[in-house]
């Protein structure tokens, strides 16, 4: 059956949704401040502003399926909660309904704070250390007490073609990692974090909140080590961990029993593969 999915913001990670629900035989429309001019892939878009709801467009009829993963236009509390929390009233405040069986929300890990390299998983308190994590769970609590299907997805850190300039300051020597105690770091290949949102799209039956992270959690200086030999490049220097990212170890396993499979379940893989394309 066609199904009729909009999407609320559509960078990267919403392109290659949008494509896997095109693939599918799926209609879909797709919200941004500044559509392309000209794009033959099949979405269909739509131009409005999340956060000003009179700017909106007359939204299409019948959707069936929304994902919310705006961008927003600050790194500030102010510019998250305009297209997170307010945005997401905003959309379905000007959505029918009737017809709406499910609702995914792109959330982040940065809910969580520090855990100091514990395992975390969906059940563990969430106490966000800075703005963006705060006004994501704000969003994700609000979603949740909704009389609607829907599931948030706290997505690790993304990468991905077009995501490797870092490599650059590696390369230069510019990035440090501790040793001890080790930093602990979280990867989902964007192919990857596409494929759960699709998944979690069609699931017959949802949970509120799933982590989107791949099987293996690395120290950071194991990973940067691994990727310096891959650019033939000197191992990082030790040092302090990235400021405002909290060690922990994310657990997959409630995505994996509902059913998602991993193309690559190791971000070491993962990179090799990107950089040796």
């Amino acid at each position: 059956m066609t199904e009729r999915v909009l999407l609320t913001g559509c960078g990267d990670l919403g392109r290659r949704v949008a494509q896997g629900l095109l693939a599918r035989g799926d209609q879909v429309w797709a919200l941004r401040r500044h559509p392309p001019e000209h794009d033959a892939s099949g979405i269909q878009w739509l131009r409005g502003d999340l956060s000003q709801p009179d700017s909106l467009p007359a939204l299409p009829a019948g959707i069936n399926r929304l994902v919310h993963t705006p961008a927003p236009d600050g790194r500030n509390e102010a510019a998250y909660r305009a297209v997170f929390s307010d945005g997401l009233r905003h959309v379905l405040d000007a959505l029918e309904h009737s017809s709406l069986r499910r609702v995914v929300l792109i959330s982040s890990s940065a809910v969580y704070g520090n855990h100091a390299g514990e395992w975390v998983n969906e059940d563990t308190p969430a106490q966000p250390a800075s703005f963006n994590g705060r006004v994501l769970l704000e969003t994700e609590q609000w979603l949740a007490t909704q009389t609607l299907s829907s599931a948030s997805l706290r997505l690790a850190g993304i990468y991905g073609p077009g995501r490797l300039q870092w490599l650059e300051r590696l390369r230069a020597g510019q990035v440090s990692a501790p040793l001890e105690p080790p930093h602990w770091a979280n990867r989902i290949h964007i192919d990857d974090a596409a494929a759960a949102v699709l998944h979690l799209l069609h699931l017959p039956a949802v949970l509120p909140v799933y982590l989107g992270c791949d099987d293996t959690p690395l120290p950071l200086h194991e990973l940067y080590a691994h990727l310096a030999a891959l650019i033939n490049a000197a191992p990082p220097p030790v040092g302090p961990a990235p400021a405002g990212v909290g060690s922990k170890k994310l657990s997959n396993a409630r995505l994996r029993a509902s059913g998602l499979q991993l193309q690559w379940p190791d971000a070491r893989s993962g990179y090799a593969a990107l950089l040796a394309a």
